[in-house]
């Protein structure tokens, strides 16, 4: 599967926001999976948006086609666009599937590894990362992705903010040091978003 994540920093929240509605449009899409995405709680200014396709050939097949028809409705509506491609490597918790409906908010990590460290960072995510948010009250789904360039997305769902505040504070930063991660990674950056369910698809 692959996962996109597009981050944008809007001028226009209207509009932009009637924009979004129009990407139901990808409903039918060959190999197209699920969307979902919402507002950052930290900046509100940024959006971000999540995307599951079967397989970068039907996302590239999907670009080449029908995506500047569908993006033309945002047009003028944000200054700036990050777009990343990643492959899933493994669920957290089991069973992802891109649904939505069930979770209020989506904490996205984004890592930058070391060369030689990408598989202990990996191991450590299913080892001591996945099973402590597994077991934590209001954690629904999840899914660990990585691109070239030893980038790696980790993206939770939770059913609320506050459940998710109240695993960060307990126990964040045990598993850190349990982890490693300060060893394993060269950049970390992360945001909470605030899902809108008008832009599910």
């Amino acid at each position: 599967m692959l996962v996109t994540w597009i981050r944008c920093t809007v001028v226009d929240r209207r509009g932009f926001e009637r924009g979004q509605r129009k990407w139901a449009g990808l409903l039918g899409e060959p190999g197209f999976r699920g969307q979902g995405g919402g507002w950052s709680r930290t900046r509100p200014d940024v959006a971000h948006v999540f995307g599951f396709w079967e397989s970068r050939a039907f996302y590239d097949s999907f670009m080449a086609r029908s995506h500047d028809g569908l993006a033309a409705a945002q047009s003028g509506t944000y200054k700036d666009i990050e777009c990343k491609l990643f492959g899933h490597r493994f669920d957290i918790k089991t069973g992802f599937e891109p649904h939505f409906a069930d979770a209020d908010v989506v904490r996205v990590a984004h890592c930058t590894v070391r060369e030689e460290r990408v598989e202990h960072f990996a191991l450590m995510q299913q080892k001591v990362w996945n099973p402590a948010m597994a077991g934590s009250p209001g954690m629904v789904r999840g899914a660990f992705a990585e691109a070239p360039g030893h980038e790696f997305l980790v993206l939770s769902m939770w059913r609320s903010a506050a459940e998710h505040g109240k695993y960060r504070a307990d126990r964040v930063e045990r598993l850190s040091l349990l982890a490693q991660t300060e060893s394993d990674i060269t950049a970390l950056s992360g945001d909470v978003v605030e899902l809108d369910p008008q832009w599910t698809v």
